[in-house]
């Protein structure tokens, strides 16, 4: 009797500790989407502890933050400097930092991972954090283009494992797709729509397909402007003219590319063509390939399919 007594209290006791709010975030990954995730939590009340590697990284981090949430407190209170001033020190004294994450994961509601797109490196994370995380905590990845249930497949929690993508710049960008994979759970998925709501987000719900729903319509789309330049059907210049006047968009193709990565695109669209190599949508571009090969990423190496000075 004492043993169900046992099972039982332990249940219930698991069941309300995965129906609580979500409170104490850990963001593993200091780069630009783990620390504007970071900001936008702290913004909203939750007490976060942003990880990585090294001391050096979580110092730029934490600078970047404390300049960006500078910029909001500039825009939304230019005529209350003092609530402003509140506003940016409550929001700071919600982040942390540390370079252990096996540490900071003890007492979390919820882990988001933002690191680089590497399956086997973010299964081997995952991995050594579930054997020292809670039964209530909550794992997320913030992948835009790997399975969920890939990575989740290194743990032993796959009913407590999701995908939360944000999009750049985090806290200016309203969308957040979240990914209910096939191990995912009910609870576990309302409980990351609710939290994304918390962050002042609107969430979209997505099943684990490759690109879930706007790389997989985005991609696509960028590569299709390559191949039309390849093929001598349009100069980039015009594609993107053609593209901002004719359908709205704020950014051409090309530009789009050059802002986002080359190298970001043409490691998500090699996944899919290694997954679906007979899918023409998913074909690799010589151009594309080229360019990176000569270092020219985009905006963030200074030249990519344009010149940036």
């Amino acid at each position: 009797m004492a043993f169900f007594t046992h099972q039982i209290s332990r249940s219930l006791c698991s069941s309300a500790a995965r129906n609580a709010a979500i409170k104490h975030i850990t963001v593993i990954g200091g780069g630009l989407m783990g620390a504007g995730i970071a900001q936008v939590a702290a913004t909203t009340g939750h007490s976060v502890v942003l990880v990585d590697m090294s001391e050096d990284i979580l110092k730029k981090s934490a600078k970047s933050i404390e300049g960006s949430l500078k910029r909001v407190v500039k825009k939304k209170f230019a005529d209350k400097p003092e609530a402003g001033e509140e506003f940016l020190q409550k929001a700071m004294k919600n982040i942390s930092t540390s370079t252990d994450a096996a540490a900071v994961v003890q007492k979390t509601d919820l882990v988001v991972e933002a690191i680089v797109e590497n399956l086997k490196v973010k299964q081997d994370l995952f991995s050594t954090l579930d054997k020292v995380a809670p039964e209530h905590t909550i794992f997320a990845s913030n992948t835009s283009s790997l399975p969920i249930a890939d990575i989740a497949s290194s743990t032993a929690r796959l009913d407590r494992f999701g995908g939360l993508h944000f999009f750049n710049p985090v806290p200016m960008m309203k969308l957040v797709e979240v990914i209910k994979a096939p191990g995912t759970s009910q609870q576990t998925f309302d409980a990351l729509i609710d939290f994304s709501k918390a962050l002042g987000k609107h969430p979209v719900s997505c099943k684990d397909t490759p690109g879930f729903i706007v790389n997989r319509l985005l991609v696509p789309y960028l590569m299709e402007a390559v191949r039309l330049h390849e093929r001598g059907h349009g100069s980039k210049e015009d594609i993107d003219v053609a593209m901002k006047l004719g359908a709205g968009y704020p950014l051409g193709p090309f530009e789009l590319l050059d802002y986002v990565g080359l190298d970001t695109s043409k490691f998500i669209i090699d996944g899919w063509y290694e997954t679906e190599p007979e899918n023409p949508l998913f074909s690799p571009s010589p151009l594309l390939n080229k360019l990176v090969a000569e270092g020219k990423l985009g905006k963030k190496t200074g030249e990519g399919f344009y010149k940036y000075k």
